[in-house]
């Protein structure tokens, strides 16, 4: 296991903390979400096919799992997936082969923030599924995302939301802080990747905010939609 560093940035942090936990990741995420992750990244996956994207960016793609989904339902698509961990990418790539789409996606190494590896106006559609609340600098990993959309573009933002509701935030807040980590800890060996999990979806910005965010960079239009009992957003901005 890769040891943190304080001195850090958090780019950095959240590197290693993916590397650390890249084995158990999606062991994790089912059991840990009773498998409604699935339905969340089902309904991304739907937006983009309705929009008929044939280039889509899939930012913080981990170990593939959105972006396989979209290869296999949106028809004449070629993806392409970024994300700081080099050993999520290893376990995407192994998936990939698996299913034999190594002609419709294709991986690279780097950050929302610096996708130099992407010419301008050159996407149809961008996806980040519970990788926003990551970024080091919000508003500029949105910024270049928008650089690389066509006009016209959708950028679709899944990502997790402390619910309204008094009952189910409290419900939530006692499983993220409590069960969670514990958990993590069992399977992931790295208890402070499931503790800074929680705290950075409580120190992400309330679905109002992120919305202005998103109008801020630049796009026209944001709808969001809530997703069981606010637990989760979708976002949908076009360029």
């Amino acid at each position: 296991m890769k040891p943190y560093n304080e001195e850090q940035t958090k780019k950095e942090q959240v590197e290693v903390m993916f590397d650390n936990i890249a084995p158990t990741y999606d062991k994790l995420n089912h059991i840990m979400s009773l498998n409604i992750d699935r339905i969340w990244r089902r309904r991304v996956m739907r937006i983009v096919r309705r929009s008929k994207a044939h280039a889509i960016m899939d930012i913080a793609t981990g170990t593939g799992d959105l972006a396989i989904a979209m290869a296999k339902k949106v028809d004449r698509t070629h993806i392409l997936g970024i994300d700081l961990s080099e050993e999520m990418l290893a376990i995407a790539r192994t998936k990939i082969e698996k299913q034999g789409l190594e002609e419709r996606i294709s991986l690279e190494k780097g950050d929302a923030e610096n996708l130099n590896m992407v010419d301008d106006c050159t996407i149809d559609a961008a996806t980040v599924a519970f990788g926003v609340r990551n970024f080091e600098n919000m508003e500029r990993g949105l910024s270049e995302i928008y650089r690389t959309l066509k006009p016209g573009g959708k950028l679709v933002v899944l990502e997790f939301s402390m619910p309204r509701n008094r009952f189910i935030r409290w419900v939530y807040s006692q499983y993220a802080h409590r069960l969670l980590p514990r958990i993590g800890a069992a399977i992931s060996k790295d208890e402070r990747a499931y503790t800074y999990l929680p705290d950075s979806v409580e120190e992400f910005p309330s679905p109002e905010r992120f919305t202005e965010i998103l109008r801020g960079v630049g796009f026209s239009s944001v709808t969001r939609r809530s997703q069981s009992f606010g637990i989760a957003y979708i976002y949908v901005a076009t360029k």
